[in-house]
């Protein structure tokens, strides 16, 4: 079949069931070659999905905030080996045997500095929840929690990149997201892209499939499968610090749009696109998930298809975000893929994510 009756199949299969509204984009060689925006972005109002629709992009804001650090690098404003502390005096966690030992900006980016979800204190907001407080006093407590391990040798997903956002809003003299508008959303045309959303009435309701036979509605607070709460209007609130892990929204087409910077795209020296493919984490072991990937200052890169169990290949980025989504950058075949739903976990880390991929694979 061809790629658009691949995805269409792929997509039609999914919907009601086990998805509520998604948008699907892929680009190849520079160019749109398939978009499809599908069901609702509110199913209790019947508000029917739009392509400009606003999704809370969970941890599709990590590498929209790597993408502004490696431009602010370029610039000079920042080196990837430079310790944290040199840009926030006061974030200085101890490692479990009490020494406080630097963490570099190369670290905290491929998540091997020493912080993890599972650890973060509970008058911390790790980018979903939490306090409403400021992004200095939100990392000034984070310091205060000893790290999981020493900077470097090891690898836990966690708040590392709400640091990157603290370091990129202090260079800057601003908050964090006037720097990434400076330094990335605003230069490659990210419209919509924000802490808070630009029109309110275009974000999607949120949904939660779990192992409940359909998608449910959302409550205020939802209690995640980590057991960490998720905050479906926090993405409303302008006093919540501004989460470079996780906090910030926007459209699938704000994020084609950072994708594309690094798969034929100009922003970006030549340098700095090659360093955000690169493997920052030598052979440190991963989640038993995470099997045939290794880690890059943007997300996950495949090292080894058949381990990954993934038909794309070596050398190919991927990521996600907890609210429903999930992204591809395959410099190999110049393709580009965004899915943004409304439906978490199922569009981050479901099925549908592999639907999606295999289908697009399945017509190259």
């Amino acid at each position: 079949m061809s790629l658009e009756k691949n995805i269409d199949a792929a997509i039609d299969a999914a919907l009601v069931s086990r998805i509520v509204g998604c948008v699907v984009l892929v680009n190849q060689g520079g160019k749109e070659v398939y978009a499809r925006t599908a069901g609702l972005a509110d199913r209790e109002a019947n508000r029917q999905l739009e392509r400009n629709a606003i999704f809370r992009l969970a941890s599709v804001t990590k590498p929209i905030v790597a993408t502004a650090a490696l431009k602010m690098m370029e610039a000079g404003l920042l080196g990837l080996d430079d310790p944290v502390s040199k840009y926030l005096p006061y974030f200085t966690p101890a490692s479990p045997d009490g020494v406080v030992r630097p963490i570099t900006i190369r670290q905290l980016l491929s998540h091997t500095a020493g912080l993890s979800y599972e650890t973060t204190p509970s008058d911390v907001a790790p980018g979903m929840s939490g306090p409403y407080i400021t992004l200095e006093e939100n990392l000034r407590r984070l310091a205060k929690a000893p790290l999981v391990f020493a900077p470097g040798t090891g690898w836990a997903y966690g708040t590392s990149i709400d640091v990157v956002g603290g370091v990129l809003a202090a260079i800057n003299g601003s908050s964090l997201e006037a720097a990434v508008r400076r330094y990335a959303a605003d230069p490659v045309g990210m419209a919509d892209w924000g802490f808070t959303p630009t029109d309110p009435t275009r974000v999607t309701a949120n949904y939660h499939n779990g192992d409940l036979p359909a998608p449910s509605i959302v409550p205020p607070v939802l209690i995640s499968p980590d057991n960490s709460p998720w905050d479906t209007d926090r993405i409303f609130r302008a006093d919540a610090p501004q989460s470079g892990g996780g906090g910030s929204c926007g459209t699938a087409d704000d994020a084609m749009k950072m994708l594309e910077v690094y798969n034929g795209g100009s922003f970006l020296k030549p340098a700095s696109v090659e360093e955000a493919f690169t493997n920052q984490i030598g052979n440190l072991p991963r989640r038993e998930g995470d099997a045939g990937k290794r880690f890059t200052v943007l997300g996950a890169i495949i090292d080894d298809p058949e381990a990954a169990r993934s038909p794309c290949p070596v050398g190919t980025l991927d990521w996600g975000g907890a609210w429903g989504h999930n992204w591809i950058i395959d410099r190999t075949n110049r393709l580009s893929i965004v899915v943004c739903t409304n439906v978490a976990p199922e569009g981050c880390n479901g099925p549908f994510r592999e639907d999606i991929r295999d289908a697009v694979y399945a017509a190259l």
